[in-house]
């Protein structure tokens, strides 16, 4: 519209259509649900728009383009709304559009890694969609079960109970996926069994210690990170856990975890190793791994096999 050119002329629907682009069906279907009433009329009824109206159009085509539905057009043009108030709720509902598909996303990724059949599938996607409240109840109900009527270490299982998945508003591919998989994992009965055992273990030596912490748990929350680092360390150079290097560090680990009045014999060598063992599940770790992934933390690497040269040396110092 050119200054002063258009503020006296009307328009036919067929005028508008061309001026516009849109299909002369969709402005009589705008015209007939009262978004653009016609202006005025011709002596044959057809119906005329005036400059205001062309205005009217180009600002529902935009809206109708945003995907903004006709409802809530028409309130703005009562002027029963305003644009930015209209801006805000759909930039909510994109966002949540947006949190969706990401979701969707994920679950279809995740299918595709594991070639999943329909049941899970159902699940995965089940899991994608839980709430804050509903992630952090999986957790509760998880340690709730595995520490049930064990006198454990209460300070030791809160510290691992507050650790919760937290997925941001906007999370990336990977943190869906490894919800999804930190999910599954603590629903899994096997996964269950296994950390029970260790809290079955450490309830026993508890009991036999009148309730207090035993000697090697206490060394390995005091050493374990200087010891998993050099028997990686011995890994990384191919150095073999019956070597004087591995016997020196067994020697340590062993000295560390004597009880007062205790000997040092091969029986408590390979007990101490089979405790280690037992306690360097690769699950386990992966559960620290993938809430490490959910929450934005740092990586957490892998100490397993550090652990498991540290059980070796244990038991080659046995023999």
């Amino acid at each position: 519209m050119w200054p002063g050119e258009e503020v006296a002329r009307v328009f036919t629907i067929g005028e508008l259509s061309r001026r516009t682009g849109l299909p002369v069906k969709t402005i009589r279907f705008y015209s007939d649900k009262g978004l653009l009433p016609p202006t005025d009329r011709t002596r044959a009824g057809y119906r005329l728009y005036d400059a205001q109206a062309l205005a009217k159009l180009e600002l529902v085509r935009t809206l109708r383009e945003l995907g903004i539905g006709l409802a809530e057009i028409s309130a703005l043009l009562e002027h029963t709304t305003s644009i930015p108030e209209l801006a805000a709720a759909h930039v909510k509902v994109l966002d949540e559009q947006i949190r969706v598909l990401r979701l969707r996303r994920s679950v279809l990724r995740a299918v595709l890694k594991r070639k999943s059949e329909p049941d899970e599938v159902k699940l995965m996607n089940k899991l994608a969609s839980m709430s804050d409240e509903e992630r952090k109840r999986l957790v509760d109900e998880f340690w709730d079960e595995v520490t049930e009527g064990l006198d454990v270490d209460t300070e030791f299982y809160d510290r691992m109970r507050q650790a919760k998945p937290e997925l941001p508003d906007d999370p990336t591919p990977e943190q869906l996926e490894a919800w999804i998989e930190f999910a599954e994992l603590v629903q899994d009965a096997d996964f269950r069994r296994l950390i029970r055992a260790m809290g079955e273990q450490q309830a026993a030596l508890r009991g036999r210690h009148g309730g207090t912490t035993d000697a090697l748990s206490k060394a390995q929350s005091e050493h374990w990170r200087e010891w998993s680092e050099r028997a990686q360390a011995a890994l990384d150079s191919d150095v073999s856990p019956d070597s004087a290097q591995g016997r020196a560090l067994a020697d340590e680990i062993v000295a560390a975890s004597l009880e007062e009045g205790q000997s040092d014999t091969p029986k408590l060598r390979r007990s101490l190793a089979d405790r280690i063992a037992q306690g360097s599940d690769r699950r386990a770790e992966r559960y620290w791994q993938l809430l490490a992934i959910i929450n934005g933390w740092p990586p957490i690497p892998t100490r397993v096999p550090a652990a498991l040269w540290i059980v070796d040396a244990l038991r080659a110092s046995a023999r």
